[in-house]
């Protein structure tokens, strides 16, 4: 009789589990793990999971605890134009903001921990692959069960590749002593690597139609050509990540959702359009992100604080890019006449949220959520509403939302830019298979985009991913991969307008002209911020990391 397995439960055993099958990082597996951890397939599925779960830590927080946790994915924002980390003013400890304020070195925590947890989590892949064949199950179980393992570990490569360029490329488990004396290879044999993993488990992973209900949560053939075609863009292959993306879309197995507000919430985070997501579940495994983001008045720490940016980024409903001088502008309802993904998106000041009213004016000396008075409140005026239930009342350290890694969405824009980028005749008729589709749906239902000219198209294509993907961990690799971080992240952010406030934080004492609260100055430096340095702490263990 075939057996199922519920991915999930699953993910919360292998969290007890990975205590008794010993170190994980680079010692041999001992004689007890030989003879229990391989002696049957549920082992070996618990074991597989534990190298899903990684370092991303349950029911509390977490910082860049595995690149695909709430924290680790979204967090990248705080170096983007998008979001600003309430820490670096509090406390002044956000490590994560100094990516792009110019002060990045091989000493930032940030990267360090992004660097440690995804070479234990490698290291975890290394050990199953190597171990996986002695179980006596079906081979195309194991054959599966390995594809998965060698996707999570060309994930972590695909990452290491991105932001850190050279680095080891380590495929076998290695004792201690190997372990620091291990050499750089380039960032090119590392996308090269990837770039064979990708192809060859693409064609053995299951497709997503055929996943069972307990399945869900674990990798398929669409989320290893969609990290297949984000690495194609990245290096500049275009047609390949054509080609990539094509595939997904041809097949048909997922779709746009709809209500875009709903497909980040708990109800529905497993709709068709999410590709793939970190798997959490309310109250056994759940994650910290109410805890992390929440406002003030629901209790919530507010430390991810959008930026002027982000919300200038989102159109009027009738298409016209926003402008403070346009008549539809009404400050006193920041979200009216736009984009809908603003309102999904952002908390602006008197908004409705959790049946009460977020409210941040700096005058507002008797709210929770005043700006700018010194209270674990936005730093911004604008608030996250994008994930959080509002209905939800359970553990703040115990919420039970996805973390949304993948989504039809981003295969749609990434298709489109791939093709315009690769040279092809930009169409109508793409147009609508693709940016207009995203535009189009039910709840946005913002006008179609019509121009065809790819110099043209470029920018807007290039907003259209920042709004619609907003917040999910995307934009500081899109101004990386794109070169002109250090063009966008270079100079003053404001957070948002408070036309004749009382109490403003102006920069030089100089009142902004739209009314906008300054926030910072970022100072992305070109070259030397567009690749991480390996962490100190690594090379002084290694020289052969210098």
């Amino acid at each position: 009789m075939k057996k199922i397995y519920n991915f999930t439960l699953i993910l919360i055993m292998s969290y007890c589990f990975s205590s008794c099958v010993g170190e994980l990082e680079i010692s041999p597996l001992t004689s007890l793990d030989q003879d229990v951890v391989w002696s049957n397939e549920a082992n070996a599925m618990t074991v597989l999971m534990g190298c899903y779960k990684g370092n991303i830590p349950y029911n509390n927080t977490g910082f860049e605890s595995d690149w695909l946790s709430y924290s680790g994915l979204m967090f990248l924002e705080f170096a983007s134009d998008n979001a600003f980390d309430r820490r670096a003013t509090t406390t002044g400890n956000s490590s994560l903001h100094k990516l792009s304020d110019g002060t990045l070195n091989a000493s930032n925590g940030s990267i360090n921990n992004y660097w440690r947890n995804a070479y234990l989590k490698i290291a975890r892949c290394n050990r199953f692959i190597e171990n996986v064949d002695k179980v006596p199950t079906q081979q195309p179980i194991i054959d599966r069960m390995k594809s998965e393992a060698r996707f999570l570990r060309a994930v972590q490569y695909f990452y290491l590749s991105q932001y850190f360029g050279d680095v080891p490329l380590i495929t076998n488990t290695l004792t201690p002593e190997e372990a620091n004396l291990v050499e750089k290879n380039t960032k090119a044999q590392i996308i090269l690597f990837v770039e064979k993993e990708l192809n060859e488990i693409s064609e053995i992973l299951p497709r997503y139609k055929d996943l069972k209900a307990s399945e869900l949560g674990r990798s398929t053939a669409q989320v290893s050509l969609a990290f297949l075609g984000r690495l194609y863009l990245a290096d500049k292959q275009f047609t390949k990540a054509a080609q990539a993306y094509k595939k997904i879309i041809d097949w048909g197995d997922n779709q746009l959702d709809p209500d875009y507000q709903s497909i980040f919430l708990p109800a529905n985070k497993h709709s068709n359009e999410n590709i793939f997501s970190t798997q959490y579940l309310e109250s056994l495994a759940g994650n910290g992100l109410t805890q992390h983001a929440l406002p003030a008045i629901s209790k919530g720490w507010h430390l991810i604080c959008p930026l002027g940016s982000l919300f200038e980024a989102y159109d009027y409903v009738d298409g016209t890019p926003f402008s403070y001088e346009n008549s539809l502008y009404d400050p006193t309802d920041l979200s009216k006449n736009r984009d809908p993904r603003l309102r999904y998106t952002l908390l602006v000041n008197n908004a409705d949220f959790a049946g009460n009213k977020y409210i941040c004016h700096p005058d507002s000396s008797r709210s929770l959520d005043q700006l700018g008075a010194g209270k674990q409140t936005t730093y911004t005026g604008f608030g996250l509403r994008k994930y959080f239930d509002e209905g939800y009342s359970g553990n703040l350290l115990q919420y039970g939302a996805n973390t949304v890694v993948v989504r039809y969405a981003e295969v749609l824009l990434g298709y489109l830019e791939a093709e315009l980028e690769a040279g092809t005749v930009i169409t109508r008729q793409l147009l609508d298979q693709t940016i207009n589709l995203v535009r189009g749906r039910a709840t946005v239902n913002m006008p179609p985009v019509t121009e065809t000219d790819r110099d043209k198209l470029r920018p807007i294509l290039r907003n259209e991913r920042r709004v619609e993907l907003a917040l999910e961990g995307h934009r500081y690799w899109d101004l990386l991969r794109w070169g002109i971080a250090h063009e966008v992240l270079n100079g003053d952010f404001y957070g948002a307008p408070f036309p004749g406030a009382k109490n403003m934080r102006k920069k030089g004492g100089q009142t902004d002209p739209n009314d906008r609260w300054f926030v910072i100055t970022r100072n992305f430096r070109n070259p030397q911020d567009y690749q991480w340095p390996i962490p100190q702490s690594e090379q002084d263990i290694n020289p052969n990391l210098r």
